[in-house]
């Protein structure tokens, strides 16, 4: 770890900073990073207050009872396992994980020889290099998660991971820099599930938070793969997620980006062996002057090979989103199968999204699409709530709420979803002023019957 430490920070020196020259940073205020306003910090940051101690368990706490159907609780701190806690799941495996199954921490909590070993051999093998905010990850990380499920192994619950990062009053000099890292491997025929959180101070509280995360999905196994980021409105929020998926092997991806002054994602899904799929879904919220950067990569290295990405996005306020994404089809991987969707609402005049689908194909006999869609509310749905009887107001209101129900229902872990829902909810609410009641009935399969109730009203 030392070596590679030193090796990463090396290479980080020698590097430059990623610019809104480079297409990839296009249309993003990276060129406002300053990383000497921030220092990087461990689990035991000398600076975190007691009461944001208490905030950070009460938010584990929350997320432990709302998925309380689990394999495994990971809390980790500032990039440190601090905490494995046990499975709350039913059945044989009641209170433990199954033979052929490692959770821990590569050098904190849960941490052994097992777990060490698994670790050496994933870290650094799906995401190798990287751009310099990826080899600081590699230069500044102080542990990481480490999930390895065997061959023809089955997890009937997820393993949760809970990722709290502190942050900083905004005029104080620096602000704490936390590097999470998770590795995730799921062997031959195995089947399992992944949630992972990304909390923090709420408010204008200023943090950098630059997790990566590397998913390894061997030949005939599937992963499941959530990540929800609930940061505070002063944090920036770096993400870069690599997954390689073998032969026959499945990928599904859910992303949900809602806080952050500036939050950025990125996914590069390759499928390397013949018959394997991925299903990428992200969505995202902005509010204020928030910025959320989606960018994604379907990389379709084998023949016969499927993937289907489909982003949804609103910008309120002064908000802006960017969705970048490439499908590139390798030369060899005939009979490739790859879609990808992005659609935006625009809710206010001073909001504004860009979207920028790309396709680079190297092969004839190959079925890809994009679609693109950056608008406001639609008014025929508008027409079609208030010719029924509901308010202006409340009728956009709905449409919001089901625009993102209908993307947060497709959440590949079924627990994830109330968390979700009651995170998407919560911040539509502050941003449109939406009531508690109408987020309670966000999930409702029938919004005539919402409409009925307002005649009624």
């Amino acid at each position: 770890m030392a070596r590679r430490r030193t090796e990463a920070f090396d290479d980080f020196v020698s590097m430059p900073l990623p610019s809104e020259k480079e297409e990839v940073w296009r249309y993003t205020p990276i060129d406002r990073l300053d990383l000497d306003r921030y220092r990087p910090v461990g689990a035991t940051a000398p600076a975190a207050a007691a009461g944001e101690h208490r905030l950070a368990d009460a938010f584990v706490d929350g997320v432990a009872a709302d998925l309380s159907e689990r394999s495994a609780l990971v809390v980790v701190s500032n990039g440190s396992v601090v905490a494995l806690r046990p499975g709350a799941s039913a059945g044989p495996t009641a209170g433990g994980l199954p033979p052929g199954v490692t959770v821990g921490g590569l050098t904190g909590a849960g941490s052994g020889a097992d777990v060490m070993a698994a670790g050496r051999d994933l870290l650094g093998t799906v995401l190798d290099g990287g751009d310099a905010l990826v080899r600081l990850n590699d230069a500044l990380l102080t542990d990481a998660v480490v999930i390895d499920v065997a061959a023809g192994t089955v997890l009937d619950a997820p393993v949760v991971v809970v990722h709290w990062c502190d942050g900083a009053e905004p005029q104080g000099d620096s602000a704490p820099a936390s590097f999470p890292r998770t590795l995730c491997h799921v062997g031959s025929g195995a089947r399992a599930a992944v949630v992972e959180v990304v909390a923090g101070a709420s408010g204008d509280a200023r943090a950098l938070v630059v997790p990566v995360s590397e998913l390894v999905v061997d030949d005939g196994a599937r992963l499941d793969h959530v990540v929800l980021q609930v940061l505070g409105s002063g944090s920036w929020h770096l993400a870069r997620t690599a997954a390689r998926v073998g032969r026959d092997g499945s990928l599904r991806s859910f992303s949900t980006g809602l806080g952050g002054a500036y939050d950025r994602h990125r996914t590069d899904a390759a499928i390397v062996g013949q018959g394997g799929s991925t299903q990428l879904r992200t969505a995202y919220f902005g509010a204020g002057d928030q910025v959320h950067d989606i960018r994604t990569l379907q990389d379709h290295e084998a023949p016969h090979t499927t993937s289907d990405l489909l982003c949804k996005g609103a910008v309120a306020g002064s908000s802006r989103s960017v969705y970048s994404g490439l499908i590139r089809v390798r030369r060899g991987a005939v009979r490739t199968e790859a879609m990808q969707t992005n659609h935006n609402l625009v809710l206010d005049e001073r909001a504004h999204a860009d979207s920028v689908p790309n396709l680079d194909i190297e092969e004839n006999d190959v079925r890809c699409s994009h679609a693109s869609t950056v608008g406001p509310v639609d008014e025929d749905q508008r027409y079609y709530l208030e010719s029924r009887g509901v308010r202006p107001e409340r009728a956009e209101r709905l449409i919001v709420l089901g625009f993102f129900d209908d993307i947060v229902q497709r959440a590949p872990v079924p627990s994830a979803v109330r968390r979700l829902r009651r995170e998407v909810g919560t911040r539509l609410a502050g941003a449109l002023g939406i009531d508690d009641d109408l987020v309670a009935t966000a999930g409702s399969d029938d919004l005539e019957l919402e409409a009925s109730g307002e005649r009624r009203g």
